[in-house]
């Protein structure tokens, strides 16, 4: 695991105090162009608001592969981002080993008098955050304010101090590559929350990290199989599901979603006034911080203006419309075009995308984003190949392009044709595309986007 963090871009505005009266938690993240403050409300169903939170922070805190004598460090840096838009309040989190991303959107069902800004902050929740959240109910009064300088939630007889974190470097690239895969998803199951949360309850308690597993549909409910399906749902480490348990059972409906490329899965709960999603990773041992799904949109340098063009006009949107996009972009431009342009801004973390409208929602992670690249061996790997001269071109033709790359004493032929590039090299012996490129891909991709652009 990487042990480099990033601290905030951001200055505080007050110091955190402690208030009899109120339960008050602050924690900075300044960014230009937010509102100061950007959401307010009183919650409608606390103790639902409150679960959700708490299962939030669960995942959060979670460690489903790490050495256990670095869980205190970990645990340090765990805090949830979150992000006001037009319609709806979303709070965003990483697993401590970075194998499960979750994300919690509230709706303006889920609050009174709510008013909706537009800002993104990060906010550690502490142990005593966790324990006023454990004693909400239904008949206390409970309102969330967020501001740029952090978040507050307001309870009668109750404080909280909250204390400055940094960020770990894993969760930005966790958090970007998560939508990559996310992105490609498609819908396997579908079944009502008492029937997933049966089907939870049915789980073996002992550990099941070297097991793959099959959820394939029973009639209405859900089974597992161990034996491969075309129509099930591919599960390593069932108890990374467990956390659900709590919630399944009072949600409206369970999605279940899978990503082809690199095996990772999807499950998403939704509720009357809210929608938790979970996202797992193919293994328990992979972490989306290492899934270099996001390399090629990093290395490419083919087309930075268009991406420029298409960021100006994100505001803020919980979904993002092609189609308008490429109204206010000119009818030339085709919505591949923007949909690569979205891919691209969201290894900047300027773009999340959500399952249950198939859209990208703009929002700006509290990181800073020049870090992103800097922090991607593979790809730092890559531009020494190139600097170094170890890369040329054999041929290029309108369908095939051939590169060598000598590396470790030896020359590996990469071939980029169509979508799939293939390279000698055992690393892609190995992964395939199911990682992202290799670094002999990366570098074929530069120095060719180099060569069209002379």
């Amino acid at each position: 695991m990487s042990s480099f963090s990033v601290p905030f871009e951001a200055r505080y505005a007050r110091r955190s105090d402690l208030r009899k009266n109120a339960l008050h938690l602050v924690a900075a993240a300044d960014e230009k162009g937010q509102q100061k403050q950007f959401f307010s409300g009183t919650l409608v169903r606390p103790r639902h608001v409150a679960e959700l939170l708490r299962l939030l922070m669960t995942v959060v805190q979670a460690r489903y592969h790490i050495p256990a004598a670095m869980l205190n460090r970990i645990l340090a840096e765990a805090d949830p981002i979150v992000t006001s838009s037009e319609d709806r309040l979303r709070f965003e989190g990483l697993s401590s080993c970075c194998g499960v991303y979750c994300r919690l959107d509230l709706f303006p069902e889920a609050v009174r008098d709510g008013q909706f800004g537009q800002g993104t902050t990060n906010v550690d929740f502490n142990p005593p955050m966790l324990a006023a959240l454990a004693k909400v109910r239904d008949t206390d009064k409970i309102e969330f304010v967020v501001e740029r300088e952090g978040f507050e939630l307001r309870k009668a007889t109750e404080s909280v101090v909250e204390k400055k974190v940094k960020l770990p470097v894993r969760w930005i690239r966790g958090l970007t590559e998560v939508q990559a895969c996310q992105s490609r998803m498609k819908l396997f199951h579908e079944a009502s929350g008492p029937d997933v949360w049966r089907f939870l309850r049915s789980f073996p308690r002992m550990k099941t990290s070297n097991r793959e597993m099959w959820v394939v549909a029973a009639g209405r409910t859900l089974r597992l199989s161990q034996r491969p399906s075309k129509d099930g749902l591919r599960i390593c480490g069932l108890e990374r599901l467990r956390v659900l348990e709590s919630c399944a059972a009072t949600a409206k409906s369970v999605q279940m979603f899978a990503d082809e490329v690199t095996g990772a899965s999807a499950w998403q709960l939704t509720f009357s006034d809210s929608r938790f999603t979970l996202v797992v990773s193919p293994e328990v041992w992979r972490g989306f911080s290492g899934e270099g799904q996001v390399l090629h949109q990093l290395a490419g340098k083919s087309w930075p203006a268009f991406v420029r063009r298409v960021k100006t006009r994100l505001r803020w949107q919980s979904q993002v419309d092609l189609k308008e996009l490429q109204r206010q972009l000119g009818k030339e431009t085709d919505e591949n075009q923007i949909r690569d342009a979205l891919a691209s801004l969201a290894t900047q973390g300027l773009v999340g995308f959500d399952l249950s409208t198939g859209a990208w929602f703009h929002r700006e992670l509290p990181f800073d984003l020049s870090q992103v690249e800097k922090h991607h061996p593979r790809l730092k790997d890559a531009r020494k190949l190139l600097e170094e001269n170890k890369v040329r071109i054999v041929k290029v033709t309108q369908d095939v392009a051939e590169v060598l790359v000598a590396s470790s004493d030896v020359e590996h032929r990469v071939r980029i044709q169509g979508e799939e590039p293939h390279c000698t090299c055992p690393w892609f012996s190995q992964y395939q595309n199911s990682r992202g490129p290799c670094k002999h891909i990366l570098a074929a991709q530069i120095l060719l986007e180099e060569h069209h652009n002379e």
